[in-house]
């Protein structure tokens, strides 16, 4: 049975006011809130049991979720006391299996994340990252100067492709053992440590959807774009 942790001990402050009255993963996307979505997505894929890491108004979570009986898997809630960040919160979960996925409870995506994590069991990786191509377009002429400034190259507006974190990430229990306990360890503190420690993260590029639900325009993206998306996802 494929086990996933769903991030949701946020504040939301970078969606206020919206967040003011609900938790960011309980906004509404069309006829779902977004962690909805999440969770019917990843019943599909084929996961029978979701951890949702609370913090903030966590008995609304429990309240709206349950146990999880309504999609038919099993869902169970591990509480911080105190702001855990991204990865410190699995440390409070003793029953992890050797694989599982962790995400954001925030996110909209079309990412096969049953998937993506099968990919991730069959190498035994330590560690993968489903990434978003982006690209940052230069408004301006960009002048490439040699060390004396003597002009080299000239590109009129160009443009830099580059890989974002989606939120997304297959993870083996070996991950705990760097993971502090009562201390706030984030994914930057993670990647930065294995990149210094020379151990291997897996990084799988995503060619659909993505969204991270950050901010109001963001929000109100994802609300215009559901219709469309949601008969992508077939969720009903």
């Amino acid at each position: 049975m494929k086990r996933a942790v769903i991030l949701a001990g946020g504040l939301g402050t970078r969606l206020k006011p919206y967040t003011v009255a609900l938790p960011k993963p309980l906004m509404p996307i069309g006829e779902y809130p977004i962690l909805e979505v999440i969770i019917r997505q990843l019943h599909k894929a084929g996961f029978g049991h979701i951890t949702l890491a609370v913090n903030h108004q966590a008995d609304l979570f429990k309240a709206f979720f349950g146990n999880g009986e309504k999609w038919g898997l099993t869902i169970d809630y591990s509480l911080e006391h105190m702001a855990l960040s991204t990865m410190g919160p699995l440390k409070l979960i003793p029953d992890l299996p050797e694989h599982f996925l962790v995400m954001n409870g925030d996110i909209l995506s079309d990412v096969e994340y049953g998937s993506f994590l099968d990919s991730h069991i069959a190498a035994d990786s330590l560690f993968t990252i489903s990434a978003a191509k982006r690209e940052q377009r230069v408004d301006y002429g960009v002048l490439h100067a040699s060390p004396d400034m003597q002009l080299v190259g000239f590109e009129e507006k160009p443009c830099f492709p580059f890989l974002v974190s989606m939120g997304v990430y297959a993870v083996s229990r070996r991950v705990l053992e760097v993971i502090p306990e009562n201390k706030a360890f984030g994914f930057d503190h993670l990647v930065l440590g294995y990149l210094r420690d020379d151990k291997p993260v897996q990084i799988v590029p995503h060619d659909g959807y993505w969204l991270d639900i950050g901010r109001p325009e963001d929000y109100q993206r994802a609300v215009e774009e559901w219709p469309e998306l949601s008969k992508q996802l077939a969720l009903s």
